[in-house]
């Protein structure tokens, strides 16, 4: 299972930098990519996604989420805690 979190955004995405404070309050490390200006990452964030454009698009434990949903990363969050002390 990856235990890798992932963030697909661009930089005038206010739902995309809300999630981004969301995991860093919470303490979860993450990997941000700027689909706009980064080429590959946008024909993957489309590859994952099943060809969303919208964004962000979040990668949690092999689940993928289109747009910042709170209380849904934070279900999609638990697969961390059962693998670490994430609180």
């Amino acid at each position: 299972m990856n235990q890798e979190v992932k963030i697909y955004s661009t930089p005038a995405c206010p739902y995309c930098k809300m999630a981004k404070e969301f995991l860093s309050k919470k303490g979860v490390p993450f990997t941000a990519y700027d689909v706009k200006s980064d080429k590959d990452a946008l024909k993957e964030m489309k590859k994952i996604s099943g060809g969303a454009l919208r964004v962000p698009v979040i990668l949690v434990c092999n689940e993928v989420m289109v747009g910042f949903d709170r209380s849904r990363l934070e279900q999609a969050l638990s697969c961390l805690k059962q693998s670490s002390k994430i609180e």
